[in-house]
């Protein structure tokens, strides 16, 4: 198991330099930008996959308050133990940053190759 290698297109769809074919990202750096993508992508943005998200953009304009906190903590959760099967959460902390208008979402998880914690933190802000 330890040979596995995790490997997604990076999003940034730069080519690369000498082929100038799309690069990729590999083993943590791939599970990080899968997790970050999937933080941001609300229900019904994806065509034909209208469950995946997890709309936490929603809770932006909320009154904040340690139920919504929890709300989205337990969102981010949901979302990443449902559909990226490569993270095991360790968790998950959100973070009110009222003077900068924005919220900053913290994740801590572990790949199954790996057991170095990841920390992924996400800064949501309102443009509104």
């Amino acid at each position: 198991m330890a040979d596995t290698i995790f490997s997604d297109l990076d999003l940034a769809f730069i080519p690369h330099p000498v082929t100038g074919n799309p690069t990729r990202k590999t083993d943590r750096d791939a599970v990080r930008q899968s997790v970050k993508s999937l933080i941001l992508t609300d229900y019904y943005e994806r065509p034909f996959k209208s469950d995946i998200g997890c709309s936490i953009r929603y809770y932006l304009f909320e009154n904040w308050s340690p139920i919504i906190k929890q709300q989205m903590e337990r969102a981010v959760k949901e979302v990443i133990k449902n559909y990226e099967p490569r993270a095991n959460i360790v968790e998950v902390l959100v973070e009110d940053r009222s003077e900068l208008n924005a919220l900053t979402v913290s994740i801590a998880f572990t790949i199954r190759n790996d057991p170095s914690p990841i920390i992924l933190d996400v800064i949501l802000e309102r443009v509104r």
